[in-house]
């Protein structure tokens, strides 16, 4: 098996995305009065899924600058977290632990978290290919803060996922172009993409 790399052309076009999102998630945060300051939970013990080999390998990027003491110290935790995803699900019940990469309530890898960990808190929404509308209602602060400006018949901003969804499966097409057939489907935890090493590809 060969390992999947982000060129550096495409790693440009993710960070950029990632910054359009940044700008969207901060203008409805400032709209809404919202932050995450003081916050009594936490969003990274959130069961999050992520589905796309672009921001696998651009999380690797990011892990392998870290010391690698640090790395086996994450791989530890990493591995604790996937078996405890595990065994809740086994019991029917959807897992909350505290992903790897959260030391003292903030993300070490702060600059290459993944698109959902950038999206969650403030609400948002999506159409589909199928042409079905997703609407997303924000964290539980969040929707506190909406529910108080529904009373008064106020707007609510949210952010529109649709064309960064988009752009998204763009670059996913691009890097994967004609090994798609050897490319099986993305559906991990950020624990489980770290167990699991960087993203390979099938000989």
């Amino acid at each position: 098996m060969s390992e999947l790399t982000l060129p550096e052309a495409l790693a440009g076009r993710l960070e950029r995305l990632y910054r359009a999102m940044e700008d969207d998630y901060d203008r409805v945060a400032a709209q809404l009065s919202f932050t995450c300051s003081g916050c009594p939970d936490n969003c990274c013990d959130s069961y999050f899924l992520h589905h796309t080999y672009a921001e696998w390998a651009y999380l690797w990027l990011g892990f392998r600058q870290l010391p690698v003491e640090k790395q086996g110290e994450i791989m530890h935790r990493a591995d604790k977290a996937v078996q405890a995803c595990r065994a809740a699900l086994a019991r029917g019940s959807r897992p909350l632990v505290m992903c790897p990469l959260n030391e003292n309530g903030l993300c070490v890898l702060y600059p290459y978290r993944l698109l959902v960990c950038r999206n969650h808190g403030v609400p948002a929404a999506m159409t589909r290919p199928d042409g079905k509308r997703l609407v997303f209602p924000g964290c539980f602060r969040c929707q506190d803060i909406v529910d108080a400006l529904k009373t008064k018949g106020a707007e609510i901003p949210l952010v529109e996922r649709t064309p960064l969804l988009r752009e998204l499966v763009l670059l996913e097409q691009e890097l994967l172009n004609e090994i798609r057939h050897r490319c099986s489907k993305v559906k991990l935890t950020i624990a489980e993409m770290l167990v699991n090493g960087p993203p390979t590809l099938l000989p």
